[in-house]
């Protein structure tokens, strides 16, 4: 992943538990990482053991975790450096979800060696709509919860977020229905 995501889980743990927190949280990981580049791309593990490190640290578990990251990745990181990107996706969360599938078609060309997540919609109604998620990479899933709720706050739309599918029940992929009324 890029440094960018590793920067992101350091600015939401000193916003909201102080520098002190985070330099517990680095010596925990066992990441010796002074300062994160944010165009620079780091090894995974570094970001899974920086987020194993927060729940420990905070005892709390590795979804609160995700799922908090998720939201704080679209709420401040990804609204502050990537607003108008961000924006240019859909002006409703609807349209935001329906061209999700194109985001990182765009993303792809600011980080060069990204190796993003696809995304695919299916079963839109009045009402709801199904996010697929295909990723090489795995856990990710409560991440990926908590940007669809960061996304629903970001355009003011109360949703609901069911994960109804798994590969951890053998599926291919995660497939999440988001539902509003």
């Amino acid at each position: 992943m890029y440094g960018i995501v590793n920067k992101a889980i350091e600015e939401l743990v000193t916003a909201y538990f102080g520098e002190d927190k985070w330099e517990a949280i680095k010596e925990r990981s066992g990441i010796d990482v002074e300062y994160f580049i944010s165009t620079e791309p780091y090894d995974d593990d570094i970001t899974y053991k920086l987020a194993v490190a927060v729940a420990q640290e905070m005892n709390i578990t590795l979804s609160e975790v995700l799922i908090a990251f998720g939201e704080w990745w679209i709420l401040k990181t990804a609204k502050e450096k990537y607003g108008s990107l961000l924006l240019s996706g859909g002006s409703t969360l609807i349209d935001f979800l329906e061209h999700l599938p194109d985001f990182h078609t765009r993303i792809m060309l600011m980080y060069p060696k990204l190796t993003p997540p696809e995304f695919k919609i299916s079963n839109k109604t009045s009402n709801s709509i199904d996010v697929h998620y295909h990723s090489k990479r795995l856990g990710l899933q409560e991440f990926v919860r908590g940007l669809l709720q960061g996304l629903s706050k970001l355009f003011n739309k109360e949703t609901q977020i069911e994960l109804i599918q798994s590969r951890d029940d053998g599926s291919t992929h995660e497939i999440f229905r988001v539902s509003w009324s």
